[in-house]
């Protein structure tokens, strides 16, 4: 890991049994309150992308939110939400995904990418790699190409990237 990943691991907090006993929950929000080292957080996710054509960063709630407006910003793309369910207002398409600790279900309009359109993924965190797995059926279900998905954390012990592994991916920091 290089320095710059070192220096935002070093603040990012471990918080034991959240939010269930069991889970260790990894705190970013020591990490969003330095501005220098969260707009750092972002480039660096950003930079295994910079020569690939994107169109869209399309973000899962509500973290991925936090980096995915720097993100687009940083690749000169567009920005799009990926919801929990029923917070979107026309129409969508959803996937149903597993948690490291329950079920959800994520969408997107279903015209939210046109045809053909690069797609990247963001969210802060890959974990078991259900939801940017759901994230990916989505954009695809909706038209779009995933071009690929960054992290900022990846837990590398939960194996999230064998649910992945047909696409680029890339993380800051792995623990």
């Amino acid at each position: 890991m290089n320095k710059n990943a070192e220096l935002i691991k070093s603040v990012i907090a471990d918080v034991p049994d959240f939010p269930v006993k069991g889970i260790l929950f990894r705190d970013i929000t020591p990490l969003l309150a330095d501005n220098r080292l969260y707009r750092l957080a972002s480039e660096m996710m950003a930079e295994p992308f910079r020569d690939r054509p994107i169109d869209y960063v399309a973000c899962v709630e509500s973290r991925g939110f936090i980096f995915g407006g720097l993100i687009a910003e940083h690749l000169g793309a567009g920005f799009i939400p990926i919801r929990k369910k029923g917070k979107l207002p026309r129409e969508t398409v959803s996937e149903d995904y597993g948690l490291e600790y329950g079920k959800d279900t994520i969408e997107v309009h279903t015209d939210a990418f046109s045809k053909g359109k690069h797609v990247l993924i963001v969210d802060d965190l890959l974990a078991t790699g259900g939801t940017v797995q759901a994230a990916a059926k989505l954009v695809e279900r909706a038209g779009g190409v995933v071009s690929g998905m960054t992290f900022l954390i990846e837990l590398s012990e939960l194996n999230g990237k064998e649910l992945i592994s047909e696409y680029n991916y890339a993380s800051v920091i792995k623990y």
